[in-house]
């Protein structure tokens, strides 16, 4: 499903919109001095939606009392913008979940540690059964599969994560060593 905004914002508008919070991004040396572009709007929405998620992370209470507020009362605003269709807030859910997906893997590491390796399982978990469900609501079965298929490999790689962080601080042991002699 894709959503289609009714008033989408100008690179213009968000470039505003950051320069009012004290974010505007740091102009690109070859550019400076030439007018925001379209192409420019993506990058600038990720900045814009940085520095929101800066200033909630800023502004909620550290307290598992007060977090729980903070964050409902973040939701309620959240819920104000998008509206009444159950299907667009699944949609934005796991365009958020994939951008964080990205986030915790660490794109430019070979070799991920296994908690981060299993935060990320755990994330595109999420992502997969969310697909599977929108598969099963538009009667996609062979969709519906795919999706549970790779739901199910991550949750082996949260396991398997989790397994290691165990190794790692002696909780659980280790693979055993292999017989080189071959016996």
């Amino acid at each position: 499903m894709s959503i289609i905004s009714e008033h989408p914002v100008t690179a213009d508008q968000i470039r505003a919109a950051l320069a009012a919070l004290a974010a505007e991004p740091v102009a690109d040396a070859e550019r400076r001095g030439e007018e925001t572009r379209d192409e420019d709007r993506l990058r600038l929405l990720g900045s814009l939606l940085a520095k929101t998620e800066l200033e909630i992370t800023a502004a909620t209470r550290l307290t598992e009392e007060g977090e729980l507020e903070d964050v409902l009362q973040t939701l309620l605003g959240w819920d104000e913008q998008l509206g009444e269709d159950p299907a667009v807030a699944v949609n934005v859910v796991t365009n958020r979940l994939q951008r964080t997906a990205l986030q915790v893997s660490e794109p430019e590491a070979e070799e991920l540690p296994p908690g981060r390796e299993a935060a990320f399982a755990a994330v595109m978990t999420a992502v997969y059964t969310l697909s599977a469900q929108l598969h099963t609501d538009h009667g996609d079965a062979e969709g519906t599969r795919h999706a549970l298929s790779g739901a199910e490999e991550a949750l082996i790689d949260i396991l398997q994560g989790m397994h290691d962080l165990r190794i790692a601080i002696g909780d659980a042991p280790g693979p055993e060593p292999e017989d080189e002699a071959g016996d």
